[in-house]
């Protein structure tokens, strides 16, 4: 996979990944089905999505070969984009629907 298919594939991984505890009710979009889904456990499956996005980058990126150490900044960043990239979720979830289930 070259370099380009890496990037597109992280950026579409990202994407996916944000929004997926937003538009399901099951826990890690596997687990049990749980009617309604607290913020709590949203907020829980956000945060290891984006280590698994940051983890598959990761990998990716030594497998190029150029895997290169990163500062707290990288880590900032990149817990930034993934709320950006989960607001669409968001909003259809809490504003949109206005949090009903099965609405």
């Amino acid at each position: 996979m070259d370099q380009s298919a890496s990037i597109w594939l992280v950026l579409l991984l990202a994407a996916v990944l944000a929004n997926l505890p937003f538009l399901n009710e099951r826990l890690f979009a596997v687990g049990p089905q749980r009617q309604p889904k607290s913020f709590g456990w949203r907020l829980l499956e956000l945060l290891l999505y984006t280590v698994l996005v940051v983890g598959v980058g990761r990998a990716l990126e030594a497998r190029a070969g150029q895997a290169v150490p990163q500062g707290w900044q990288f880590y900032a960043v990149m817990a930034c984009v993934f709320l950006t990239l989960a607001f669409p979720g968001f909003v259809w979830r809490y504003l949109r629907r206005g949090g009903r289930v099965g609405a």
